[in-house]
């Protein structure tokens, strides 16, 4: 576990996985990054908050909020979406690698993703995918 110290060290963790059509963006005036034109990872500012998010399908959020409270919370505000809050002092690399690239997958085109995966076989494994899906 490293701890983050903000936005800028977010960003430079998601950029440093190397991952085309990733670029900055910016949502209700905060810096985010988008994966194929959709949000990808952001960083929440609120006072109850003040960390990175990411998404995350509703059963595996609630299976990390029981199993590893200590580094996963939410706050009401990102409740009813797809969404989870990592603490920053509390920073998972390798879980934040993986889910990274699981959305980034997800939110990828069919035939990018096709291309990608034919070209960038090697890298899957570095991401814990032994497959394409």
């Amino acid at each position: 576990m490293t701890a983050l110290r903000g936005w800028e060290d977010l960003r430079a963790f998601a950029l440093g996985l190397d991952l085309p059509c990733v670029e900055d963006s910016v949502s209700w005036g905060n810096p985010g990054l988008k994966a194929h034109g959709k949000l990808w990872t952001w960083w929440a500012p609120q006072v109850n908050a003040n960390a990175p998010v990411f998404k995350v399908a509703a059963e595996e959020r609630d299976f990390l909020l029981e199993a590893a409270p200590e580094m996963f919370f939410i706050t009401d505000h990102h409740r009813p979406h797809g969404l989870v809050l990592m603490r920053p002092e509390a920073f998972d690399a390798e879980w934040a690698r993986g889910n990274l690239f699981k959305v980034w997958r997800r939110q990828a085109p069919k035939r990018f993703l096709t291309d990608w995966d034919a070209q960038n076989a090697h890298r899957l494994k570095e991401f814990g995918h032994d497959h394409t899906p």
